[in-house]
């Protein structure tokens, strides 16, 4: 009796997951507004982690809230509120920045292809690793945390960037 009635709450919490991460879904796509899309969004990717987790895979659950609720939806919700509004006029580009960030990036293009170039690379099968989520999560909290942490940094360098440019953009407008 007491394996029958925990068989029906797993199966009915995980009808309730898939009710939530569909329902998300459709309130990602169907209404108009897009700050209810964007809610949408966040809903179904908490529903996928809740499948992960129904699934035994505890770190993609975390990594899915993590990267994509916590991170991915933050920052479109971020863009969405620093985009001036459509109605305003776009000011017109300078031939100089225009030339300087295409100068830029091609410097960065040729630093990481000459480094991927000169990289021996060695197939993974041939070091014997393993290569588990588990063994994957160990590195990235352990051994790769610096990465780990330099990501976060970006996103944060890139928010504050997004903020900037927009009061500069709302300076140049008014």
């Amino acid at each position: 009796m007491n394996s029958f009635l925990t068989s029906g709450l797993i199966h009915a919490a995980f009808w309730v997951v898939v009710g939530l991460t569909f329902g998300g879904a459709v309130l990602a796509v169907f209404p108009r507004k897009i700050v209810y899309n964007v809610l949408g969004l966040i809903v179904c990717l908490s529903g996928v982690a809740g499948l992960f987790l129904y699934l035994g895979s505890f770190f993609l659950a975390l990594m899915q809230l993590l990267i994509y609720v916590g991170a991915i939806c933050v920052a479109i919700v971020f863009a969405i509120m620093l985009s001036p509004p459509l109605h305003l006029e776009v000011p017109k580009r300078r031939m100089g920045k225009v030339v300087l960030s295409a100068g830029a990036s091609g410097v960065f293009f040729v630093a990481i292809a000459a480094v991927i170039w000169k990289t021996v690379w060695h197939p993974a099968a041939e070091r014997g690793a393993d290569w588990s989520i588990v063994t994957i999560g160990h590195l990235l909290l352990t051994r790769y945390d610096l990465v780990f942490e330099l990501i976060s940094l970006v996103l944060l360098v890139a928010i504050i960037g997004a903020i900037l440019t927009t009061g500069f953009s709302r300076r140049l407008s008014s």
